[in-house]
């Protein structure tokens, strides 16, 4: 194994975290798992709020755990001017700085992006908010599902207009992270070529908007308001999730010549000779008649059994698996989705890792998530302050 596969693409970059919750944090954690050192900053006694947020595995919250692997957690009180100071000691030695506060609250500490710039112009500075930087919205506060009742996507998700239901998962907080990730990965390639630091970030509001895409050029299409269809889409059929025997299956044909295929493995080939059904606009347009076929025919044995009919023929579907289902699923066990993290508190911990493949430099899970401070002695050593300025510090209740 080269150096590099041990130590990940990152090593020896440095970024200093200011976020909290699950956004910023999951910015961090993918620049944390490519070998970068990731300096947690967080509050005295309580940390980050995602610390609190259950449910807890021996007493760790899952949602901290999930996001915080490969991190040093420092615990820096930035309420006072000594701190401030402190956290501006460190910025001038890191490459990048990653926080998602509300507007105005840096520029409060001095700690913004036009301050810490002047004293490490290499510094890329990277700002994840609810609204974006610009417009009249910019300070306030938001979360996931705020953001995603205000770009549009709640309004999309669900099986009726009148119940809408919000994502199962935060995908707007990790899809800001992904996002910010990538922008600060460009301006780490483009400081390579120009020395320049710069600033960088994004929002839940323009991720959301941006996850929006098809919808607002079909709403452009036909000036028509798309509505929840549940598991169904508004561009193929048949397409979602059917009951069979003991449980749901879900379909998703395309193309005509995938509906051929369904048709013959359900022993039904006059479908695709029906008119109504030759072409996927003709089944859009008869998409209730086509759907009561399904299920008349699917109810009839188990889901297993259609599984197995539908591999063979090459269809695309899937059981709709629980999340213990997807733990035990043999596809889940190839790809080696979970790794274990050694941890301070919990002795161990399984973490999903990056869903990316890196030949010559992988990605890489050396610990669990922190214990709140676990790392402030340590690593304030290692950026130059003495012991005695470490001491006086946590006298004065600075640091913990």
């Amino acid at each position: 194994m080269s150096e590099i596969e041990k130590r990940g693409p990152l090593h020896g970059i440095r970024v200093l975290d200011l976020t909290s919750n699950i956004s910023g944090p999951s910015a961090t954690v993918i620049l944390a798992d490519l070998g970068a050192e990731v300096i947690k900053i967080e509050r005295p006694k309580q940390g980050d709020d995602a610390r609190g947020m259950g449910p807890y595995i021996n007493g760790e919250s899952a949602y901290f755990l999930a996001i915080n692997r490969n991190k040093q957690s420092v615990v820096i009180d930035i309420r006072q001017p000594e701190g401030q100071e402190l956290i501006r000691r460190l910025a001038r030695q890191v490459d990048v700085m990653v926080e998602n506060f509300r507007r105005g609250v840096l520029e409060k500490y001095g700690l913004d992006a036009a301050s810490l710039s002047q004293i490490n112009p290499r510094l890329i500075f990277c700002s994840l908010s609810a609204y974006g930087e610009e417009g009249p919205e910019r300070e306030k506060p938001g979360y996931d599902a705020v953001l995603q009742a205000r770009t549009g996507m709640i309004s999309i998700t669900g099986s009726r207009p009148d119940e809408p239901a919000r994502s199962g998962v935060s995908v707007l907080d990790m899809g800001s992270g992904m996002w910010s990730a990538m922008a600060i990965l460009v301006a780490l390639y483009h400081r390579s070529q120009t020395g320049e630091g710069q600033i960088v970030g994004t929002s839940l509001y323009e991720t959301g908007i941006y996850w929006m895409n098809y919808h607002l050029l079909a709403f452009q299409a036909n000036g028509i308001d798309p509505v929840p269809q549940g598991t169904s889409h508004t561009a193929f059929a048949p397409y979602g999730a059917y009951k069979t025997a003991d449980d749901l299956l879900l379909i998703g044909i395309s193309n005509d010549s995938l509906f051929r295929r369904l048709a013959k493995a359900l022993d039904h080939e006059d479908w695709a000779e029906d008119e109504r059904f030759v072409h996927n606009h003709d089944r859009l347009a008869h998409r209730q008649e086509l759907d009561q076929l399904l299920k008349d025919c699917l109810e009839k044995k188990p889901c297993e059994f259609w599984l197995e009919q539908l591999d063979r023929a090459g269809v695309p579907c899937s059981r709709i698996q629980r999340v213990s289902q997807v733990m035990n699923d043999p596809q889940f066990q190839a790809l080696g989705m979970m790794e274990t993290a050694p941890h301070t508190s919990i002795g161990s911990v399984r973490v999903p890792r990056l869903p990316i493949r890196l030949e010559k430099s992988p990605s890489l899970i050396k610990t669990g998530a922190p214990m709140i401070g676990e790392h402030t002695e340590e690593l304030l050593l290692r950026y130059g302050l003495t012991a005695e300025e470490i001491k006086a510090y946590r006298e004065k209740g600075i640091i913990g």
